[in-house]
Order: C-alpha cells, then sequence, then structure tokens
C-alpha cells in the first residue's frame, strides 16, 4: 500500500510543473490616483472580463479579452454615463451588428459590420423612428432607401439578421 505513495507524489510533482502561470487581477491607474483600468491578465496577456473607465471615474467601456484581443460582446460609454455604441468582436475586430447611440442615449443607427468595416446594412433612426437603410460593401456605400417599399422590392429582410 505504502508503495504506490511515492509514485502519487511524483505525479503530482510532475503536473506542478506543466502548469500554466495563473492569472492575476490587474489595476492601471491615472496619474491624479483614479481606477483607469481593471482586468485578468495571464502570461502578460489581457483575459477574460475587463473594465475601462473616463478620468472622472466613471465607466468607459466593457468587455471580454481573449489573448490579448477583444472578443464577444462590448459596451461602451460617455463621461456621463451614457450609452454610446456596444457590439461583438471576433479576434479583435468588430463583427455583426453594432448599435449606435445618440447624445441622449436614443438608438441613432444600426450598422452590420465585418473585420471593423460597414459590410452590409445600417439602419438610421430619428426619435425612435427608422428614417432610412443604407448598404455598404468593404466599408463603401453602395446605396440608401428611404421608404421600406423601395428598400423591400430590392432586398429581403432575412438580410437584416
Amino acid at each position: 500500500m505504502f508503495a504506490k505513495f511515492p509514485i502519487l507524489i511524483s505525479v503530482l510533482l510532475i503536473m506542478g510543473g506543466t502548469s500554466v502561470k495563473k492569472g492575476i487581477y490587474h489595476k492601471e491607474y491615472y496619474e491624479n490616483g483614479n481606477l483607469k483600468a481593471e482586468g485578468w491578465l495571464e502570461n502578460d496577456k489581457k483575459v477574460g472580463y475587463w473594465k475601462f473607465y473616463h478620468p472622472n471615474e466613471k465607466i468607459s467601456e466593457k468587455g471580454r479579452y481573449q489573448n490579448n484581443k477583444r472578443e464577444k460582446y462590448w459596451y461602451f460609454y460617455n463621461e456621463h454615463k451614457i450609452k454610446t455604441k456596444e457590439g461583438h468582436y471576433k479576434n479583435g475586430q468588430k463583427n455583426g451588428w453594432w448599435l449606435f447611440y445618440s447624445p441622449q442615449g436614443e438608438i441613432n443607427h444600426k450598422c452590420q459590420l465585418s473585420n471593423g468595416k460597414k459590410n452590409g446594412y445600417c439602419l438610421k433612426y430619428k426619435n425612435k423612428k427608422l428614417t432610412s437603410a443604407e448598404k455598404y460593401s468593404h466599408g463603401q456605400k453602395i446605396k440608401e432607401w428611404f421608404d421600406f417599399s423601395s428598400f423591400n422590392r430590392e432586398n429581403k429582410l432575412s438580410d437584416l439578421r
């Protein structure tokens, strides 16, 4: 029975020696001492959930990192805690639908992005009402519609997913 004990200790020592550097919670500060950013570092790279702050200590952005690149869903705010934009990141690039807000915090427009550029549709709003739709290809606007019937004649609503 005791003969197995040294083997168990050897296995535990080997496993402990090959472990990855554990994540540490990291904080950065402005010169005035206010918190600038906080989140997880693993092997000196940003991972997991991070928050960034304006100099007035109000949150400016929050979201997840993977291997030092922004990933998944992020939120952005102005100095008065009003949301300015939100959307998905993939490999550090804006992708999918993004929402952009007016200074009053109302949706101003929604755009489909690919690798950080408008690629697909942008829907524009004023006073919470849809006013126009635009179509983009690799950041270049190729068409704009100002009424639903003309948009619907040339496009499929399923393209807006």
